[in-house]
C-alpha cells in the first residue's frame, strides 16, 4: 500500500527529497503511520485525504523528517566563523551588522551555536544577526521555545552550557541574550519566493541537505544558496557535500574540517582540500544495502558489497559509519578492527580507517589506509578524493590532480547510461 509512487512524487515536489537517497522503506513507514493516524482504510483513501488537507501534507513531511543535530556540531566551523566574522566587520568598517543564515535550522541548535560562538568571540549584539529557517513548523516551534535535553549537548567541551543556559526541569533553557540574536521562521528552500526581498548574507550554513536531492534539484538548490550568499561571503556545508560545491565552481577556503566554501578563494600556496565524510553512493550490485538514515539526519556511508555474510558484515559496517559520524572515533576504529578480524578485507573499512586517521591528524597513517582501499577497489571515489586532499596539502599538486582526474572519470562512468 505505502509504496505507491504518488507519495514519493509528492515528497519530491514539496521538499525535493530523492527517494533513492533514503530508501523507500523510510517513506513507506511514514505513510503507514499517517494512514493509521487518520484512520484511512486504503492508500487511495489516504491519498485523497492528503490532497485535501494542508495540515496532513505537513504531517507527512514531519513524519519523514527526523532532525539529528546538537550544539556546536562540527566545532571547527564555528571557530572559523568567529575568525571570519571579525575580519568581515573590519572589511566593511563596521558600517552594518553581519547577516548570517542557517537553513535548515532544525530545532535551533545550529543558529544558537552561531550566536554563542560570535558572542564568545567578543562580537557585540548589534554587530550581527542570525536568521534560522526550516521547512518544519514543529522544529521551528521547538527552536523558539529554546529548551533542550541532554541529547543536544554532545562531546567533551560543554563549557558553553554554563555560560549560556540555565537548568530547566530535566533540560536546559537558552539565555535570552542568545535568543535575541536569532530570528526563526518557517520556509522552504524550493520556494521561488524564498527571501526574495532580503539582502544577501555574509555567511550561510546549509548542512547535510544537498545529499538528499537528485542532481537537478541539487543544482536548483545550489543556485538559490549562491544567490543568498554575498559575493564575498562564505557558505558552510556538510562534510559529504564538498564535491558537489566543487563541481559548481566553489572553492574550499582551506581550513581543514571547517567545510567552508567561497566563490573565488585563491590561496597563495597549494590549498589543502577539506576532509569530506562519505556521501551515499549508488549501488553497484543487487547485494543487500545497510539501513539508510532518515533525511536531514546523520550521513552514513554506502557499503560496498563483499563476500562475507551480508547480514553480519553490513550491520557492522553500518555501525562503523554511525560511530564515526557521531564523533566516536575510538569506538569506530575498534569496530573496523573487529570487522577485519572476522571478514575478508573490504575497501570501505580501510577507507573509514583512513578517514579516522585523517581527522586525528595522522596524515601518513591515513595515506596508507586510503591506498589499501584503492588497492582493493581502484576507483573507490571517496578514497580517491581524500587521498588527493592529503597529497595537495603536502604540496604534491600533480599527484593530487591525477587522483582527482581518476575520481572524475569514475563519476562520469557511473553516470553514463549502460547499454
Amino acid at each position: 500500500m505505502s509504496n505507491d509512487p504518488r507519495f514519493f512524487a509528492f515528497l519530491k515536489e514539496r521538499i525535493g527529497l530523492d527517494v533513492a537517497s533514503v530508501g523507500e522503506a523510510i517513506i513507506e513507514r511514514a505513510v503507514r503511520q499517517r494512514t493509521q493516524a487518520v484512520q484511512a482504510q486504503t492508500a487511495a483513501e489516504y491519498w485523497q485525504h492528503l490532497q485535501s488537507s494542508h495540515d496532513e501534507q505537513q504531517a507527512l513531511i514531519e513524519a519523514v523528517i527526523v532532525p539529528e543535530t546538537w550544539f556546536f556540531r562540527y566545532p571547527e566551523s564555528f571557530a572559523t566563523l568567529a575568525r571570519l566574522a571579525k575580519a568581515r566587520l573590519a572589511e566593511i568598517k563596521q558600517m552594518r551588522a553581519l547577516r548570517i543564515l542557517s537553513l535548515p535550522c532544525s530545532t535551533g541548535e545550529e543558529p544558537y551555536s552561531i550566536a554563542m560562538a560570535l558572542l564568545d568571540a567578543g562580537l557585540a549584539p548589534h554587530q550581527f544577526k542570525v536568521q534560522g529557517m526550516d521547512v518544519s513548523p514543529l522544529s521551528v516551534e521547538r527552536a523558539r521555545r529554546g529548551v533542550y535535553g541532554k541529547n543536544s549537548f554532545r562531546g567533551g567541551e560543554l563549557s558553553f552550557r554554563d555560560r549560556h543556559f540555565t537548568e530547566y526541569g530535566d533540560g536546559y533553557h537558552i539565555a535570552d541574550r542568545v535568543r535575541e540574536q536569532v530570528r526563526l521562521q518557517v520556509g522552504n528552500l524550493l520556494d521561488p519566493a524564498l527571501l526574495a526581498n532580503e539582502a544577501s548574507y555574509d555567511f550561510v550554513f546549509c548542512r547535510n541537505l544537498l545529499i538528499y536531492f537528485d542532481q537537478p534539484t541539487q543544482k536548483q538548490v545550489f543556485d538559490v544558496l549562491k544567490e543568498l550568499t554575498h559575493v564575498d561571503g562564505v557558505l558552510f556545508i556538510g562534510p559529504a557535500e564538498g564535491s558537489l560545491l566543487g563541481r559548481h565552481g566553489m572553492r574550499s577556503i582551506g581550513v581543514p574540517q571547517s567545510f567552508a566554501f567561497s566563490r573565488h578563494a585563491e590561496p597563495a600556496k597549494p590549498e589543502p582540500l577539506p576532509v569530506f565524510m562519505p556521501a551515499p553512493l549508488p549501488p553497484r550490485s543487487a547485494a543487500p544495502m545497510p539501513a539508510k538514515p532518515r533525511p536531514f539526519s546523520t550521513v552514513s556511508a554506502h557499503v560496498v558489497p563483499i563476500k562475507a555474510p551480508a547480514s553480519d558484515a553490513d550491520t557492522l559496517l553500518s555501525r562503523i559509519a554511525t560511530l564515526a559520524n557521531e564523533g566516536k572515533s575510538a569506538e569506530a576504529r575498534a569496530a573496523c578492527e573487529q570487522y577485519l578480524n572476522n571478514h575478508p578485507p573490504a575497501a570501505q573499512v580501510f577507507y573509514w580507517l583512513g578517514l579516522l586517521s585523517d581527522v586525528a591528524g595522522s596524515a601518513l597513517e591515513a595515506q596508507g589506509f586510503y591506498r589499501k582501499a584503492l588497492y582493493l577497489e581502484p576507483q573507490h571515489p571517496q578514497a580517491l578524493m581524500h587521498l588527493a586532499a592529503l597529497l595537495e596539502s603536502q604540496g604534491d599538486t600533480a599527484g593530487a590532480r591525477r587522483l582527482q582526474a581518476r575520481a572524475a572519470r569514475s563519476e562520469r562512468a557511473d553516470s553514463e547510461p549502460k547499454r
